[in-house]
């Protein structure tokens, strides 16, 4: 390659590098003039209530025991 070629290579990229950044910022905007509202939430209480025995019955069956049918496995 020549030096006028590299040079008209550079030239190219640099210009088709200033085009998409100009176009990017119609497309998405100016990042630093946007403004965002930010909710925070309240603090977790500790504290632990415990469950209804209606919802929570503690003689349920436990999905995660295996179970025998017909003394097989």
């Amino acid at each position: 390659m020549k030096k006028t070629d590299i040079a008209m290579l550079i030239l190219i990229a640099s210009v088709s590098v200033i085009i998409a950044f100009f176009v990017a910022k119609t497309f998405f905007g100016d990042v630093t003039t946007g403004t965002a509202k930010v909710y925070t939430i309240d603090l977790i209480d500790p504290t632990i209530i415990q469950p209804s025995p209606d919802i929570f019955n503690t003689s349920a069956i436990n999905p995660a025991v295996q179970v025998t049918i017909n003394g097989t496995k």
